[in-house]
């Protein structure tokens, strides 16, 4: 891949954007990723929150559940298309403003506006064609009554889709512009809303799976409106017109740098399809999930184990994705001992958030279980869930440092490094695990699917991440640049 030319920030770039390519960048750290953790958190919790409510209302109980579980990944499949664009956006600006190419940053976000409208409208008409063959590849036919809640479901969160996929998609590139807070501000605002509806919907209103559906469209567009508020109060980057007319080469390189981002996403769909598919099959293999009143649990169990590694991941990706304008930034403007000194500290705290993961999925799985609905249901679904918790989140350590190299490799347009590790996690390992283990220990083969694709992609990882180290190094000696204290 053709490397950009690397020339010095120009003294008349924002005074936003300057700072970070100067400020400590423990202090860029808490700025940039402390809002865009918020932002991810508030953004999972629109189904998270959903698949609570409905696993606590006794009219809907675990076949809501494995409905949710069901339409997630059908709602991951937008988000994928969304961060692809924003992510990419994002990087691509942020490298551009530290080469001192201000009006090609422009370009990519007007771009990027276009590209996200037009993919939420064209996936949103595909869903609403196929929607019953696409919730039966999803595992949706386990039972007539996990069916028809995952149809009713799914239709209205369809209808939100594009409003859904412009929030998402724009941001990243709220934050590219030097506004991480309103970023955040915009997607808190959707949830809270998406919070307050759900319990009168669900609960006093009793429109069951609809109501949570319209609950979460409605959150989605206060955050798409609040985003086009700010596209057109944009600090660094004003867009006009002429930004917004689609250029092939900013085009492509914008959804090169996004597509770690998309493949990290849309390969937990297929390996989520996988999953679900296996559950099924292999559940009615068990003598007691084998029974039609207790087939649905496999499915809304591992539901909420990814629900709350969802939660988690959040916090990982933000941290990293939060850096992806400092290290861009950083990396267009050649000063590779920042970038250097980001590594060391984003690698340290991914690993510490990883194992207070691993020790509340370990030795606390009971309170996370009762949180979805647990009291209503049999012993059978705790004693499945405390299995699920425990061997699917036991490598949890070694996913969330993945996953941060691979985003830190995109921040420093490492576009194919980045692409072929989360291929090889994901759809390699993460598909391919998934339909091979059951084979041999069936439904725990199916939770070991996680652990033992962590630990084979984790192998490459640290290879990368020590060329990452010598690469920057080299770099650094070649510059002539001295390391300061951060």
């Amino acid at each position: 891949m053709k490397k950009d030319k690397v020339v010095s920030a120009p003294a008349q770039l924002p005074q936003a954007s300057q700072a970070l390519g100067v400020q400590p960048v423990g202090s860029l750290m808490r700025r940039y990723a402390l809002p865009c953790i918020v932002s991810l958190l508030v953004g999972a919790l629109y189904n998270i929150v959903d698949q609570i409510f409905i696993a606590n209302a006794s009219y809907l109980g675990s076949y809501g559940n494995a409905a949710n579980t069901v339409v997630f990944p059908l709602t991951v499949v937008a988000l994928a298309v969304a961060v692809m664009v924003g992510d990419g956006c994002c990087a691509y600006v942020s490298i551009s403003l530290g080469q001192g190419q201000g009006e090609r940053a422009k370009r990519s976000v007007g771009n990027a506006v276009v590209l996200s409208l037009v993919s939420g409208l064209l996936l949103a008409a595909l869903y609403l064609v196929f929607f019953q063959p696409i919730i039966a590849m999803f595992g949706g036919t386990v039972n007539q009554q996990t069916f028809d809640c995952a149809q009713e479901y799914f239709f209205y969160i369809t209808l939100g889709l594009p409003f859904y996929m412009f929030g998402q998609a724009m941001n990243p590139v709220i934050r590219a512009d030097g506004s991480p807070r309103f970023a955040m501000v915009s997607t808190l605002a959707g949830a809270v809303a998406n919070i307050i509806l759900d319990p009168v919907f669900i609960f006093v209103f009793r429109w069951g799976m609809m109501g949570a559906a319209v609950a979460t469209v409605i959150g989605q567009i206060i955050t798409a409106l609040l985003a086009v508020w700010y596209l057109l109060h944009m600090k660094m980057l004003q867009i006009g017109r002429k930004e917004l007319a689609l250029d092939g080469p900013v085009c492509r390189r914008t959804l090169s740098l996004g597509a770690t981002s998309f493949l990290s996403q849309i390969s937990l769909v297929a390996a989520m399809a996988a999953i679900n598919n296996m559950l099924r099959v292999y559940g009615a293999m068990d003598s007691v999930f084998g029974q039609a009143q207790f087939a649905q649990i496999p499915m809304a169990v591992v539901g909420i184990v990814m629900k709350f590694f969802q939660i988690v991941i959040s916090i990982v990706v933000g941290m990293a994705a939060g850096c992806i304008p400092i290290v861009g930034f950083n990396m267009g403007a050649g000063k590779t001992d920042r970038v250097k000194a980001l590594l060391t500290r984003l690698l340290l705290l991914e690993a510490s958030v990883g194992a207070a993961a691993f020790l509340l999925a370990e030795f606390c799985p009971e309170p996370l279980i009762a949180i979805f609905g647990a009291a209503n249901e049999s012993i059978y679904y705790t004693q499945f869930a405390v299995r699920a918790f425990r061997i699917y989140l036991c490598l949890v350590v070694l996913a969330y440092v993945n996953k941060a190299c691979f985003i830190f490799l995109q921040a420093m347009g490492k576009a194919a490094a980045s692409t072929a590790l989360s291929v090889a996690r994901e759809v390699v390992f993460g598909v391919g695990f998934a339909l091979l283990l059951p084979l041999f220990w069936g439904l725990d083969g199916v939770l070991l699917s996680m652990p033992v694709s962590d630990a084979l992609t984790f192998v490459m990882t640290a290879w990368f991440i020590v060329r990452t180290y010598k690469e920057l190094a080299g770099q650094l000696h070649n510059n002539g640049l001295v390391q300061v204290p951060y």
